[in-house]
């Protein structure tokens, strides 16, 4: 697994036409009144410059929903039979929380389980938070179990309304929140959480 830390990116959206005016598209010139030459030239010329914003302008989020990053969290609170969380409780404990949204059909979820695990063995002041959305919840419980996913909190989120507050439907996708609840990352896809990149960030948080 790469040890770069991956970012969302935004997927341009050119106007679309219903299907019933559906006409047959010939490939045009990239430069149009839409984006002229000078614009072009200089955003080129930005992201030559200043790689690390061009990187960022791309975006967080996979949809059409402006990215979440640097926006208050969500004040979720889920409820799965006896066991309840809400990420106030750590915010006002001054926690990091690494909120972690998985399903137990998604197979990269599987893979970066481990390094989750080891995440929270290494930061005991860090909370890993991982939420499943399944809609069978003996199947999540007896997933938890045979892949002995322990050493962190998982939870079931039956009505999905968390990972709706965060727009999140294609897991695993993860979020940063930091101790004043604020989001400070959002990533896309399975990671290994025990890289020094992403340690020293948390770290520094």
């Amino acid at each position: 697994m790469s040890k770069t830390l991956h970012y969302y990116r935004n997927v341009l959206r050119l106007p679309s036409h219903p299907r019933s005016h559906a006409r047959r598209h010939t490939p045009g010139p990239l430069i149009s009144k839409r984006y002229p030459l000078s614009a072009i030239r200089w955003f080129l010329l930005l992201c030559t410059l200043y790689p690390v914003p061009c990187t960022l302008l791309q975006g967080c989020n996979r949809t059409s929903h402006p990215a979440q990053v640097g926006e208050r969290a969500p004040a979720i609170v889920i409820r799965d039979g006896a066991q309840t969380v809400s990420l106030r409780q750590y915010q006002t404990q001054g926690k990091v929380v690494v909120l972690n949204f998985w399903a137990s059909w998604c197979p990269p979820c599987l893979e970066e389980f481990p390094s989750l695990i080891d995440l929270q063995r290494r930061m005991p002041n860090v909370v890993v938070l991982a939420v499943s959305f399944d809609t069978d919840a003996n199947a999540y419980r007896q997933y938890v179990v045979d892949n002995h996913i322990a050493g962190i909190i998982t939870i079931l989120d039956l009505s999905q309304r968390s990972n709706t507050a965060f727009d999140t439907t294609r897991p695993p996708e993860t979020y940063i929140i930091d101790r004043n609840g604020i989001i400070r990352r959002k990533f896309i896809g399975a990671q290994d959480w025990t890289t020094s990149e992403i340690i020293n960030y948390l770290q520094n948080l």
